[in-house]
């Protein structure tokens, strides 16, 4: 991966994006897109879009969603230790003993999941896994009234774990769901822009917020931003490490290249053509299967005002929703390909229809 790249993906990954939070990480991402786009601008909860070649037809839309799991401050004890209620999909198991930050008006705010030490539990003969009202937060106070000086209820935490690189173009962060979306879309103008193509379409970046709460921020901006096409970038779930089902949740593989998922809101002419696209760049592609939903904002985009002809690309990702997170910096890479190779290949006033 080129360095300017890189580097912008690690700072878009360790830069704190709690969803319903999303400002600081749009920012990052807007100030990198807008030296390839025409336009950029966001809407009131902080969807953000850049356009190139504004004006073309049809209309390409392509998404990833900002925002990452987090948590919020909840209750404060007498003692002045702190409870927390969920944003998304946290699971308070990995969640204990980890270092956190909380994120207030005056600034970050260092704190650690407690955990009772295990000298502490012998009598527990089955001990049960941690629910979420069971967590809490020591920030190094000794009343409520010291905490409610540096906190208050409402205030978005996140855990603390950043970017590394495991081991040749593996690499580890806790926020990959799903800043490699947005990572993306951004990158997608950029070959677009340098690479100086003759585009028929408009192309419409959008970094949308709170996926993880109900694929929010895609509802309002497909719904403003009325594409006729879109394109959504996500992580799915690899399942080559042990435990994991291949029976049940398909044979999915991180350095095998990204997903295609058929079925549902996956426009089967969209699918195609992606298809036809990655034969020809030669770019390596896994397949899913989906039942009634894909779980990520293809679910909310696809109906919007009519119908979108929408198509789901994902990186493969291991350990999801966790601080250790894995994903191939080579399966990434061929994501913004595929998408700038479905773009300059749209056709003027290009639509894609169900042939019946």
């Amino acid at each position: 991966m080129r360095e300017a790249s890189l580097n912008f993906l690690r700072t878009l990954v360790n830069t704190p994006s709690p969803v319903g939070h999303e400002v600081r990480g749009q920012r990052v991402w807007l100030d990198y897109v807008k030296q390839y786009a025409e336009e950029t601008y966001s809407d009131a909860y902080g969807n953000c879009v850049a356009v190139l070649n504004k004006g073309g037809s049809p209309r390409l839309m392509l998404a990833g969603h900002a925002d990452e799991i987090a948590m919020a401050v909840n209750y404060i004890t007498e003692e002045g230790y702190i409870y927390v209620r969920k944003m998304g999909g946290v699971d308070p198991a990995i969640t204990k003993a980890q270092r956190v930050i909380i994120h207030t008006r005056q600034g970050p705010v260092k704190g650690v999941v407690g955990n009772v030490a295990p000298h502490l539990m012998k009598e527990e003969k089955d001990a049960k896994a941690p629910k979420i009202q069971d967590l809490f937060i020591d920030i190094g106070v000794f009343s409520r009234k010291d905490a409610e000086r540096l906190v208050r209820v409402g205030d978005p935490i996140t855990l603390t774990d950043e970017f590394d690189i495991l081991r040749g173009d593996l690499v580890v962060a806790r926020a990959f769901d799903n800043r490699v979306g947005t990572f993306a879309v951004a990158e997608t103008l950029r070959l677009l822009k340098e690479g100086k193509v003759k585009l028929n379409a408009e192309i419409c970046a959008v970094s949308n917020v709170q996926e993880e709460v109900g694929l929010l921020g895609a509802r309002q901006i497909a719904y403003s931003l009325k594409p006729d096409i879109a394109l959504v970038v996500d992580v799915t779930h690899a399942t080559d490490y042990p435990t994991v089902s291949k029976h049940q949740h398909g044979d999915v593989r991180v350095g095998a290249g990204p997903t295609l998922t058929h079925g549902g809101c996956n426009h089967p002419s969209v699918v195609a053509r992606l298809e036809q696209i990655a034969k020809a760049k030669k770019i390596p592609l896994q397949h899913e299967a989906m039942s009634s939903t894909s779980g990520t904002d293809t679910d909310a985009i696809f109906w919007t005002r009519g119908g979108i002809a929408s198509a789901l690309i994902s990186l493969p990702n291991r350990y999801m929703h966790s601080p250790v997170e894995v994903v191939s910096l080579t399966d990434l890479e061929k994501i913004p390909e595929l998408m700038a190779g479905f773009a300059a290949a749209l056709g003027p006033r290009e639509e894609f229809k169900v042939k019946i």
